[in-house]
């Protein structure tokens, strides 16, 4: 690869040309963005579907069930998952400059300092009860939360795994296995979480250990795929000693990688902590990366500017739709009737909330696909801590707005938040971006053919 075709940009004018060009992003982002988008739900779908499972069993392992959840996004999924993003950033620009045996060599580290990462994760979770109880929450929840969370500790393992392999995928724009093997997984979740939960009577236990088996199942679907498919012939030539060698290198950006993904998630996960102290607290991106590391900075600002206007569109349908079903959702999780209007009031603020979440994740998805995971955690720090949290416990519990008044005071962080990723978007340089893009790579890079 020579250095005038790393640099060579997509030009956008004012023509006919560049409205070719805005309608083939439109394509591009639509055709990665439905299988993602499918792929992702399916994956959330199996925890949502055991809590489902366990809200019928009654209120109190329904309570304790969301709290084990939410205590595993915060101490665990989130931290894996953020440390998995930072392969958006090392093999979405690898694949972009065609130095495509770096992203095996980026997943295999990965994955081992994932491995490593989940073992001191797994006795936070054994003894989820005590801390619990150490915040303050009602004993009766707390220690339904701790026996979920320890029979949960199985799917922690194939979690970071799991991560690894999606964005190993995603990043070469392999979309379609990634949805079909979240379908299969989430599919064999519906079995085998009933057999689990009332076949064998475990009861909420057998809902947490549901999750395990469900997302060991996604990862072994995705592993022989990545393995025999002709797609990943060139990305994964098995394993190599590689792979251990710059692991401190992969942990300098995991680590602003799982801050910047951490305090935002954390932010979430801590309103539903704060909900247990309330009166009644039973009831209560690729494209961009890709295009930088091929060197194309105008089709990169491109991609920015089409993938903004998707996700605008998106969150009206869906706070259209989340308010069309506000009273039909809540009778997915239970049969209390005080449950389910409260649940319609709720959705009503979430669906404010989920319009202005998703086009931050628009522009933090750029902060990743760029590299600029330290900038993203400093602002998700200051928009969630200084400014969210903050207000929602002034709202909820000083203004006495109760549950939603916490919604409405993470909406102000996600504002904030928002805009402080727009402006810096707006400010790039993305000439500049395209060249560290390919600096990074070349650092990595032991091939000879990479011209500078």
């Amino acid at each position: 690869m020579t250095k005038a075709s790393i640099e060579e940009p997509l030009l956008v004018s004012a023509g006919e040309d560049g409205r070719l060009s805005v309608r083939e992003e439109v394509k591009k982002q639509l055709w990665l963005a439905g299988p993602l988008i499918a792929g992702a739900l399916l994956q959330n779908v199996i925890q949502m579907i055991s809590v489902m499972y366990v809200g019928h069993l009654g209120e109190l392992p329904l309570a304790g069930a969301s709290m084990a959840s939410s205590f595993a996004t915060v101490t665990g999924y989130s931290l894996l998952m953020g440390m998995a993003s930072a392969l958006d950033t090392l093999c979405g620009q690898a694949f972009g400059a065609r130095q495509y045996h770096l992203l095996g060599i980026y997943k295999q580290r990965a994955m081992l300092v994932l491995a490593l990462t989940s073992v001191p994760l797994a006795f936070i979770w054994f003894y989820t009860e005590p801390i619990l109880l150490l915040f303050g929450q009602d004993a009766d929840i707390a220690a339904e939360a701790g026996t979920f969370a320890r029979w949960m500790i199985p799917s922690l393992f194939a979690y970071g795994l799991l991560q690894c392999h999606v964005r190993f995928l995603q990043t070469q724009n392999v979309v379609l296995p990634v949805m079909a093997s979240s379908g299969a997984a989430a599919a064999c979740h519906l079995l085998v979480c009933w057999a689990l939960v009332y076949g064998l009577g475990l009861g909420s236990k057998g809902a947490a250990l549901s999750n395990a088996v469900s997302n060991w199942i996604n990862v072994a679907v995705l592993a022989v795929y990545v393995r025999v498919s002709d797609t990943c012939k060139e990305t994964w030539t098995g394993f190599s000693a590689e792979a251990f060698r710059d692991a401190f290198g992969f942990i300098r950006l995991a680590i602003p990688s799982a801050l910047m993904v951490c305090l935002e998630m954390w932010s979430f996960e801590l309103i539903v902590l704060l909900s247990g102290l309330l009166p009644n607290p039973k009831l209560e991106t690729t494209r961009v990366s890709n295009e930088l590391g091929a060197g194309k900075p105008q089709a990169a600002r491109l991609a920015v500017r089409v993938v903004v206007f998707l996700a605008v569109s998106e969150g009206l349908v869906m706070g259209l739709i989340l308010v069309c079903v506000r009273y039909i959702w809540g009778h997915a999780y239970s049969d209390v009737e005080e449950v389910v209007t409260y649940t319609a009031r709720m959705m009503l603020v979430i669906a404010v909330s989920n319009f202005f979440d998703g086009i931050q994740c628009v522009f933090s998805g750029v902060a990743r696909g760029c590299g600029w995971q330290k900038i993203g955690a400093s602002i998700n720090l200051g928009a969630y801590y200084v400014v969210g949290i903050p207000s929602a416990y002034l709202i909820a519990f000083i203004l006495h707005v109760g549950g939603m008044g916490l919604w409405f005071g993470i909406i102000c962080g996600l504002i904030v938040q928002l805009l402080l990723l727009m402006i810096i978007t707006l400010c790039t340089n993305w000439d500049d971006e395209a060249m560290k893009a390919k600096n990074r790579v070349f650092r990595s890079s032991s091939s000879p053919d990479f011209e500078t």
